[in-house]
């Protein structure tokens, strides 16, 4: 729980948060029951259409307005302007919460794909529908064999003409801070020649704090800065793209 979600809890006097659990536990259940019944349409669409397109752009269309709205969050986003959206590249975003997928799909004006974890292929709906939609899957604590497949597969996707996003610090920050980016996402970029483009996202984790399903209202920022090249293919030019990547994130939480 980040330190401004602990701070809400302490002065929430019980008959308020009495009424947000039992509003919690509603919206529960409207994430469950309108996440499973998207999912299952877009499949449908997915089978129809004979391709991803249509049903990932239904993601930012129906199926995330519905849980920003549901949980009364609101997504202010600048620097979509930035980037040319008809060319692959790889997207390297902060993560406070699961609803910054949301935030993603609403703010990215083309289809979007995601490098999650592994474990996300074991859960209904939602694992059929990444696996349907060509999305990418790696092991937090694989060997290393595994790890260079996974990359291998994201690195398809980008040369095949896709936007991937990736979470470079490989979890959900639970402090507000953002952590140091694992160099495999910066691998995928050079790999496929495409640039990296910066996204820093504030406030998610204040509507919906990581590991726990306690809803407040607020605001996401999502900032998405200039896209970046890296200088050179090898692994220091790797490690200076991941920490270029990095500062600009930074820079762009200090505008705000």
């Amino acid at each position: 729980m980040s330190a401004s979600t602990e701070s809400l809890t302490l002065v929430e006097p019980w008959p308020l948060r009495a009424a947000w659990l039992v509003a919690n536990a509603v919206q529960l259940a409207f994430t469950l029951l309108w996440t499973a019944g998207c999912i299952t349409l877009a499949l449908l669409v997915r089978v129809i259409t004979r391709g991803p397109r249509v049903p990932l752009r239904m993601a930012s269309w129906l199926w995330a307005p519905g849980l920003l709205g549901g949980a009364g969050a609101r997504v202010d986003v600048r620097g979509v302007e930035d980037v040319d959206w008809s060319k692959p590249c790889v997207l390297v975003a902060t993560h406070e919460s699961v609803i910054d997928i949301c935030a993603l799909f609403r703010a990215v004006p083309v289809p979007l794909r995601f490098m999650l974890k592994q474990e996300m292929t074991r859960v209904p709906f939602v694992g059929w529908y990444a696996k349907a939609m060509g999305m990418c899957f790696i092991e937090r604590d694989g060997n290393r064999a595994s790890m260079v497949k996974s990359l291998r597969a994201a690195g398809e996707i980008v040369k095949a003409g896709h936007v991937l996003c990736i979470f470079p610090e490989g979890t959900r920050a639970t402090n507000g801070r953002v952590g140091e980016f694992k160099a495999g996402a910066f691998q995928v970029a050079i790999g496929a020649g495409v640039p990296v483009v910066p996204v820093a996202m504030t406030g998610a984790g204040a509507i919906l704090p990581a590991y726990s399903f306690r809803v407040r209202p607020g605001t996401i920022r999502l900032r998405i800065g200039t896209p970046m090249h890296a200088e050179g293919t090898g692994s220091e030019a790797r490690e200076q793209l991941a920490t270029r990547a990095r500062d600009a994130v930074l820079a762009l939480m200090a505008q705000d």
